[in-house]
């Protein structure tokens, strides 16, 4: 719906001048929509809560998994509705703009992932009854939120060495990272400043949906209708996690259940928990990883020289080299990447991954001491060499890795619930249903 008629939502709904102070009337007197919620200075419509509703109904039915009473689905759909709409908010006041490049390249990765080209996600989407336009828009919105999740709470959650040592060493008494859990979760929440009676009430529930739990009622349809958890309309599901990349509140609970049992009520400081294990599994192994040796020659383009000069120029060192000149001593002198250029070049032993797909392709290309043809990257031309190939096994380091990781989103985790709850605590929220 354009700007236009959500202003004029917004005036009707302050000056009760519409029908149920919810409705926008066209010239004609027919129903254009109506207003589900005011949220600050925005508003939820009517129709975004019942296409969502339609949606999420429709995939939990395809899951197989049974639909709480309509009224409750559609107040937590409704919920997360508005505390989306209190973070888009907050996006559009600290200036966080998502272009149509990066929308694009989300649109090609989801096209990538299914096998079909980007010109046929249209049609795909539309036989699954899913407009692209609106498809479109809410990807756009997807990314906003994940950078704003970002910027707000994952950029400033900092692992001192000390931390990531201490927690390495509790991990020694704890299950083995070979052992993943397949788990789903529900909170309960309660807001930042609860009064005993809320904290009662939440209790209450908590306790009353743990029951139930227990008593064997499908753990997915008490998410969807009972959890304050991002995850909720996705029955809870948190998906496998290894033992040492569990949520830190919830870490204890879970290598103490066997598939199939739910967890007692965990308390935290954004709430009350319930964790079920629907699956373990055991991918006990080594890490084994073929790394590359590699060293390289990066120019960028400016303005008194273009791309066609700089590849010029890389062709000529190349020729230079590959008649004895020597590969450092050209790179440290004409190579424009701070990081390897004092060293000649030398990338050092790197696992895949570590390059943009551009160079990685290059070095995959290569045999042992071989220089590819200049190539370009989002950094600049480049030739690379190839000086080495080895398997290893990389169990330690990705055991640091992973306990880095680990540490990391687990207290993303609960930090989000508790950033969240914030934003949602502070904003005007008027519920016009």
């Amino acid at each position: 719906m354009s700007r236009p008629i959500i202003a004029a939502l917004l005036a009707l709904c302050a000056t009760g001048a519409a029908h149920a102070q919810t409705r926008e009337l066209s010239a004609g007197g027919e129903l254009i929509d109506g207003v589900a919620a005011i949220v600050n200075d925005g508003v939820v419509l009517k129709s975004e809560l019942d296409e969502q509703v339609q949606l999420i109904s429709s995939r939990l039915r395809q899951q197989g998994l049974e639909l709480p009473p309509e009224n409750v689905l559609r107040q937590q759909v409704l919920e997360r509705l508005v505390t989306q709409e209190v973070q888009m908010q907050r996006a559009n006041r600290a200036g966080l703009r998502i272009t149509d490049e990066m929308v694009n390249g989300a649109l090609q990765d989801v096209a990538r992932r299914n096998g079909i080209a980007l010109s046929q996600l249209p049609q795909a989407l539309a036989s699954q009854g899913i407009d692209y336009a609106s498809y479109r828009d809410n990807l756009r919105k997807e990314i906003t939120l994940s950078m704003l999740r970002q910027r707000d709470v994952v950029s400033r959650i900092l692992i001192s060495p000390r931390e990531l040592d201490q927690y390495l060493e509790r991990q020694k008494n704890a299950p083995s990272e070979a052992i993943s859990y397949n788990i789903s979760h529900i909170l309960i929440a309660v807001p930042q400043s609860a009064t005993p009676e809320q904290l009662a009430a939440a209790e209450e529930r908590a306790e009353d949906v743990h029951r139930r739990a227990v008593a064997g009622e499908e753990f997915a349809k008490l998410a969807v209708a009972y959890s304050n958890s991002q995850t909720a309309l996705e029955g809870g599901v948190l998906g496998w996690r290894k033992g040492t990349e569990l949520p830190t509140v919830l870490a204890d609970a879970v290598v103490k259940l066997k598939a199939g049992e739910v967890s007692d009520i965990i308390r935290t400081p954004s709430g009350y928990h319930l964790v079920r294990v629907n699956e373990v599994r055991n991918d006990d192994g080594p890490s084994m990883v073929q790394q590359v040796h590699a060293r390289h020659i990066l120019i960028k383009t400016n303005e008194l020289q273009d791309d066609a000069t700089v590849e010029q120029r890389l062709s000529a060192a190349r020729d230079r080299i590959l008649k004895g000149e020597d590969f450092a001593g050209l790179a440290s002198t004409l190579s424009e990447d701070p990081g390897s250029a004092a060293e000649g070049g030398d990338l050092g032993w790197t696992n895949p991954g570590t390059f943009v797909p551009e160079f990685e392709a290059q070095l995959a290309s290569l045999k042992e001491g071989e220089i590819s043809q200049p190539f370009h990257t989002q950094f600049g031309w480049h030739i690379v060499q190839l000086l080495g190939r080895r398997e290893i096994d990389n169990s330690a380091e990705m055991k640091r890795q992973r306990a880095y990781a680990a540490l990391r989103e687990s207290k993303a985790e609960e930090e989000t619930e508790l950033w969240l709850r914030r934003l949602r605590d502070e904003a005007f929220v008027e519920i016009k249903m």
